[in-house]
């Protein structure tokens, strides 16, 4: 629902068949509350305030843990990619942004009680467009990590991903450069 010009969205913990291409170009240039509230709207409408009035605007994606932020921010990035004009260097900034966030998320997610991929870290996005509204660069920033998790996670939780990934997927000479055993319950900090 909409709440002025604000969208408040729950997750539902279930794929829904909302986030189309089809629906991305419902939405594209379509006046605000024209149409049932959606992210998308919110993202055009960002898009083309920016573009008519030549200067920065930004979407605030907030919520508490397992709301759906993250997969919130990839759908924006999505409808950018699909619906601003479209320029090979387009395409470069789409692949990093998009195809990084898995990377990302290796490194800074963790199962938590209410959320198998939890983002356990802060995220600035920037995405810079030039004046004709093409997106030409942008990078993501993250911050206030959780690094206790290192060292300590709730019952029925875990380390970040990447600890896991690398013991399952790193092949043997790795592991015994890094002085590693393929088993995690063999790590105190894992199995506390």
């Amino acid at each position: 629902t909409y709440i002025g010009s604000l969208l408040v969205s729950v997750n539902p913990y279930q794929e829904l068949d909302i986030y189309t291409v089809s629906q991305m170009q419902l939405y594209r240039g379509v006046n605000f509350f024209e149409l049932p509230p959606h992210l998308y709207a919110i993202a055009d409408n960002a898009y083309r305030v920016m573009c008519s009035e030549y200067n920065n605007h930004f979407i605030l994606i907030s919520g508490e843990s397992g709301a759906g932020k993250t997969e919130a921010s990839k759908k924006i990035l999505q409808y950018y990619a699909v619906t601003c004009p479209t320029t090979e260097q387009l395409q470069t900034v789409r692949d990093r942004l998009l195809l990084s966030n898995p990377v990302l998320e290796a490194f800074g997610n963790a199962k938590t009680l209410r959320n198998d991929n939890s983002s356990r870290f802060g995220k600035y996005m920037d995405i810079q467009f030039d004046f004709k509204g093409a997106p030409v660069g942008g990078h993501i920033l993250s911050y206030l990590i959780e690094k206790s998790r290192v060292v300590h996670q709730n019952h029925g939780e875990r380390n970040f991903h990447i600890f896991y990934q690398l013991l399952e997927g790193g092949d043997k000479d790795l592991l015994c450069w890094l002085g590693l055993e393929r088993n995690p319950q063999k790590y105190t900090y894992l199995i506390q």
